[in-house]
């Protein structure tokens, strides 16, 4: 289950966004968001990785949280294998200031490499 910010919006609602921000962070490997998203997506794509890093049958429950096919395929064959040396620690947030229309604080998440 992710964090307890509500993020203003319903349940299904927030986990059908935070489905899709996980998918588009994973294809694009980068993503700008506000700082609330970025700390609520983090744990998520993290937990995805290692799903993709194991590799067995039973990691395969990360195609039922990920939207696009095309997707999990690259996380299985392409991100998970660049961290297997590694433990954790997959992604980064760096603050990039504030939104001009609502003043709202965001941030950059991107895979570390």
């Amino acid at each position: 289950m992710p964090g307890t910010r509500k993020l203003g919006k319903t349940t299904d609602q927030r986990m059908a966004m935070l489905r899709q921000q996980v998918t588009d962070f994973l294809d694009n490997g980068r993503m700008e968001t506000t700082i609330t998203r970025a700390k609520e997506i983090k744990p998520l794509a993290e937990k995805m990785i290692t799903l993709g890093k194991k590799g067995d049958l039973a990691a395969y429950q990360a195609l039922s949280f990920i939207t696009r096919e095309d997707v999990a395929h690259k996380l299985f064959k392409e991100i998970a294998p660049e961290y297997a040396e590694r433990n954790g620690g997959y992604t980064r947030i760096i603050r990039t200031g504030v939104r001009r229309g609502d003043a709202a604080e965001t941030a950059i998440i991107e895979l570390v490499k």
